[in-house]
């Protein structure tokens, strides 16, 4: 079950920012940065050099979406069922594969943590879609010869189940969604989809970056019921938000030439309840990205004790709502552990699961839930 409130006096913001150790933090405020790289001082983001790449694939991986989308529904073969009824697209595969062979030629010592493998696209002819679809937005730089299916192939499984073994120490590694939200991407309408990267360094993620081609700029609304009904209506330009520890949250328009712009987030500018029942998995990036931009005051995933969740799911969004001012933890009030999966860093397992607020609102949700657990 999906539950809403909204109001429907949403200020135009293109980027939130609130940063912990700001005296008066529910003041609104906004400022303009221009850059075309970073919009903060390179000396204060110890990983500026691993955020500029990551903001340059994901709007490359931005882009490539928007290219299949444009043919998905005119190509037969196009979209294909994984073994968990899921849908998977050739974009799927593309980002992924776009996402590995460019942070492999940069960062090559730094694994890569990912939801797809190549094992499906093996037993189905589409290795030239997708290949194309990589040609098409990667840099230069692979050499002369073009992309071969074995190159597209082994970049997609760089970042499949059992391609790096973990040891119990913290280690470095990337966490990428190559689309969240999938049946938004394959439904006719411009739904919301996010395209998710993260960075984690000795357990603690560092920086994120989401790209959502179909983010609509905050216009007067009219009240709805439904996830799917305020999908729907979003139709625009696109947007790209940025974090880094201890650098903020930012947002610009989805172009690699657009302004940075910053707002700090008020609790109390809109009002989106989410709940999110036992089994609904479906646009947790979204729904991050809608507390961090405060359009949404809190998100709640339920999960039984068995249910796992993967990593890939929730790395941006906790740090682009930590940097955002808000708060991420399970339902005890603890923090979310990736290290918890030692072996592989695929999946976490917050106790009750997973809860997302602007911060104000945390503390009372977390005595609530201890206090009245046998309602949810």
């Amino acid at each position: 079950m999906v539950l809403l409130q909204y109001t429907c006096h949403f200020s135009t913001l293109r980027f939130f920012c609130l940063h912990p150790s700001s005296p008066t933090p529910l003041r609104r405020r906004s400022f303009t940065v221009r850059s075309t790289s970073l919009p903060f001082p390179k000396h204060k983001a110890t990983y500026h050099r691993e955020l500029e790449a990551a903001v340059d694939v994901v709007e490359r991986a931005c882009r490539l979406c928007i290219d299949v989308k444009k043919s998905l529904f005119s190509d037969e073969g196009r979209v294909l069922d994984k073994n968990d009824q899921t849908p998977v697209t050739v974009a799927d595969f593309g980002v992924q594969a776009l996402v590995s062979l460019e942070l492999s030629k940069l960062f090559p010592s730094i694994p890569l943590v990912a939801e797809e493998d190549s094992a499906i696209l093996r037993s189905n002819n589409l290795v030239d879609s997708v290949a194309s679809a990589v040609a098409d937005n990667a840099t230069s730089g692979f050499g002369d010869e073009p992309l071969t299916h074995s190159d597209v192939l082994e970049a997609i499984d760089r970042g499949g189940k059992d391609a790096v073994v973990f040891c119990t120490k913290p280690a470095t590694y990337w966490v990428l969604d190559p689309i969240d939200g999938t049946r938004g991407f394959l439904r006719g309408s411009e739904a919301l989809y996010v395209v998710g990267l993260a960075l984690v360094v000795e357990g603690e993620i560092v920086l994120g970056v989401m790209g959502c081609p179909n983010w609509l700029e905050d216009k007067p609304c009219t009240s709805t019921t439904s996830m799917q009904e305020y999908e729907s209506n979003q139709a625009g330009s696109g947007i790209i938000m940025v974090s880094h520890v201890g650098c903020g949250t930012w947002t610009k328009k989805l172009s690699r030439y657009g302004d940075f712009l910053s707002t700090l987030v008020s609790g109390t500018t809109s009002m989106i309840s989410l709940y999110v029942g036992y089994g609904d998995f479906r646009f947790r990036l979204c729904k991050y990205l809608m507390v961090a931009t405060g359009r949404a005051s809190v998100f709640i995933l339920r999960a039984r004790a068995q249910t796992i969740i993967k990593a890939w799911d929730h790395a941006v969004g906790i740090i682009c709502v930590h940097e955002a001012g808000g708060k991420v933890t399970d339902w005890r009030g603890s923090p979310i552990d990736l290290d918890a999966d030692q072996a592989e860093r695929r999946a976490i397992f917050p106790s009750g699961g997973v809860l997302v607020t602007n911060d104000n609102l945390h503390h009372q949700i977390v005595e609530m839930i201890s206090s009245r657990s046998s309602i949810f």
